[in-house]
């Protein structure tokens, strides 16, 4: 969820990469890295959780974040959900500006902090924002990189994959434009009857958008793709509570 010590900024909103919410660190590696080749990348801890990303093929980023401590929102979300897609980033230009556009279309800002400097992060609620949390981050480079812990990868590990994106459910074309769109910036690359599919400048993830009005709104799964075929369970991966996709391109 924090500043990566790699960052490079680029002009424009930019999706940074998609958060797995689990039990342990250690639950990750062997699917992130073991099953879909992730490169440990980045990772340390943050007040009441610990963090850690995978760099896949196509530079796409998957984190998976860990609780510390005795309480915190990460405990509750396991405690009522298990572990599964937590969030998404996006990095902006500016936070406020970001927050500006959001609350101009009747989002409400939730844990606003611009108490760090190079760290400026506010957030989207699940209830408004299509059933999965949206980290808005004003990221600039640290003058001392902290201390980076890059989580476990996984003896033997594969050649990584690409992440392709993240597939969501959301009940209009209208509500999905709303928030991928008009607040979070990213173009419209392709529309079908029931599918929308949003592109942030030279990031290598999507969001693509199945237009449902009767199922309910949230993440669907996260789509990889590459030259072999990994071995993925078809449905909810059950370390993860995540579904993996697999596409041909």
């Amino acid at each position: 969820m924090r500043n990566t010590v790699h960052y490079n900024a680029v002009p424009g909103t930019r999706f940074d990469h998609i958060a797995i919410g689990v039990r342990a660190l250690t639950d990750a590696a062997p699917v992130l890295a073991g099953v879909l080749g992730g490169v440990p990348d980045q990772g340390r801890p943050s007040g009441g959780f610990r963090w850690g990303t995978w760099r896949y093929a196509n530079g796409g980023s998957l984190e998976a974040i860990e609780p510390l401590g005795a309480d915190g929102f990460l405990h509750r979300f396991l405690a009522q959900r298990g572990p599964g897609i937590h969030h998404v980033t996006f990095k902006v230009v500016s936070i406020e500006a970001a927050c500006a556009r959001a609350r101009a279309r009747g989002y409400e800002i939730v844990g606003r902090d611009d108490s760090d400097p190079c760290w400026k992060e506010a957030f989207l609620h699940p209830r408004q924002a299509l059933g999965i949390v949206v980290q808005l981050a004003e990221a600039h480079p640290y003058p001392a990189p902290p201390p980076s812990e890059p989580p476990p990868g996984a003896a033997g590990a594969p050649p990584a994959l690409a992440v392709l994106g993240l597939r969501l459910s959301a009940r209009s074309r209208e509500r999905a434009h709303a928030q991928w769109g008009a607040v979070l910036e990213g173009e419209l690359e392709r529309e079908r009857a029931r599918e929308l599919v949003y592109r942030w400048g030279d990031s290598p993830m999507r969001v693509s958008v199945e237009v449902d009005p009767a199922r309910a709104e949230g993440p669907l799964a996260i789509e990889v793709a590459g030259a072999r075929t990994p071995a993925l369970p078809p449905g909810s991966h059950p370390a993860l509570g995540t579904v993996f996709v697999y596409r041909s391109a």
